[in-house]
């Protein structure tokens, strides 16, 4: 069987700070929303501008250098990987996540944080 590969590579803006909690085992985590946009023409010929937001997914140290390094409308350059889930909402509904788990950032295209 050939192997696979997850892998994501993207670039966007940081819609905000990054959301940084202590899990189990004083672990950090941190979140951030990644909004990448696509430019592309329409079926009319219109120029059409379409954003897309992604969710960011950083641990342990690479988390303490996102609450550090990533504010409101940083340039990211980020590799990770594609996780998925699901979680019982408040009304009782399943609901389904994607994100990315974030192993390498770019920030501001200069600083390299940790891998």
């Amino acid at each position: 069987m050939e192997s696979a590969v997850n892998k994501v590579v993207l670039t966007g803006f940081a819609g905000a700070d990054a959301e940084v909690k202590t899990v189990s085992g004083n672990q950090k985590l941190a979140k951030v929303n990644l909004a990448v946009n696509e430019n592309f023409k329409n079926s009319a010929g219109e120029e059409v501008k379409k954003t897309n937001w992604i969710n960011l997914i950083f641990w342990g140290a690479k988390a303490e250098l996102a609450e550090a390094q990533i504010k409101k409308g940083t340039r990211l350059t980020i590799e990770g990987k594609l996780q998925t889930g699901n979680y019982i909402a408040k009304d009782g509904s399943k609901r389904y996540t994607t994100d990315i788990v974030v192993q390498e950032v770019l920030v501001k295209e200069e600083e390299l944080l940790a891998n």
